[in-house]
């Protein structure tokens, strides 16, 4: 089953040149220890949230954007093999100051559960990351109803995943993100459109579609953490 590293991390407005350099140096070597598929997505369209939101969840400063990304790999092993060598290989080594905080990103480790659409170049993403008290069955059928309007609506690709490997963070975590509660799984997931036109028409009519309305409830919505990105670097079509 393939594996998905996922990261949120805050990232200061005039760093963006030198993050897009840091991720297109260390692509090629996650490539090389087994990687699929490196993307890095800028935050474009991050709301407030009541409880939670991007921007809590990685304590973003007034000057910073959130940098949505996934590190694909064919499977877990790979990943954990790979994250020694990573450690070790001096390629890895920054030129200089990071162009981000490392103490704010958040990471975790997850399986794909559903997949939809045949996928290809994008050019918007929205990325959400979410608790869930649900069993997995309820939830993959949840992402199966949702994705069916997404889809309908020009959508290219729909990925879902459960969390199998979120680590607790000094600063910041996935499960704190959310506010997680004992016993819940936390999920995360992007939606590939072909443009922000396309995803904004599809947000539009979402509450007036029977798919949305048949969906039944799988995650705490007032505790997920959602936003639309623009992909920088994306090694499958890039």
């Amino acid at each position: 089953m393939t594996y998905v590293q996922g990261f949120i991390i805050p990232v200061k407005q005039d760093h963006k040149r030198a993050y897009l350099d840091m991720a297109k140096k260390a692509a090629p070597v996650f490539a090389e220890y087994g990687a699929i598929t490196t993307v890095e997505c800028w935050g474009d369209d991050i709301p407030d949230g009541k409880r939670t939101d991007m921007k809590r969840a990685v304590q973003a400063e007034p000057d910073e954007k959130i940098v949505f990304s996934w590190v694909r790999w064919p499977d877990k092993a790979t990943c954990d093999a790979a994250s020694e060598k990573l450690m070790a290989d001096e390629r890895m080594q920054p030129d200089g100051e990071l162009p981000f905080n490392p103490q704010r990103m958040i990471y975790g480790g997850y399986e794909p559960a559903y997949e939809g659409g045949d996928g290809g170049s994008f050019g918007f993403v929205d990325g959400i990351v979410a608790p869930t008290s649900s069993d997995k069955a309820a939830f993959v059928e949840h992402a199966r109803k949702i994705s069916a309007y997404f889809l309908k609506k020009g959508a290219t690709r729909i990925v879902d995943a459960w969390g199998v490997d979120v680590p607790d963070g000094k600063v910041t975590d996935f499960k704190r993100a959310v506010a997680a509660e004992d016993g819940e799984t936390v999920i995360f997931g992007w939606v590939e459109w072909p443009d922000k036109s396309t995803r904004d028409a599809a947000f539009a009519g979402m509450m007036d579609d029977p798919d949305i309305q048949a969906a039944p409830p799988a995650f705490d919505m007032q505790r997920a953490i959602f936003g639309g990105f623009v992909p920088i670097l994306d090694t499958d079509h890039q």
